[in-house]
């Protein structure tokens, strides 16, 4: 991720999705989409983007303290 400086994201997230569809892949390969009423746990090694032309809504309830903090 370019502001990261990383392949993938490699903060984990926990969401709960409230509008749109999520399609995430991780690094082993595995692919999974989220929804609207679904918990989304994604672990280090992934990568995420939108599904269509609706915008995704999300709370991410893991906290961004860490996110794209270089070391």
């Amino acid at each position: 991720m370019p502001i990261a400086k990383t392949r993938s994201r490699e903060a984990p997230h926990l969401n709960l999705h409230i509008l749109g569809r999520l399609h995430v892949v991780m690094d082993d390969g595995t692919e999974r989409e989220f929804g609207p009423g679904e918990l989304g746990l994604l672990p280090p090694g992934h990568d995420a983007w939108v599904v269509g032309d609706e915008p995704v809504v999300l709370i991410d309830i893991s906290g961004m303290k860490n996110y794209a903090k270089q070391r």
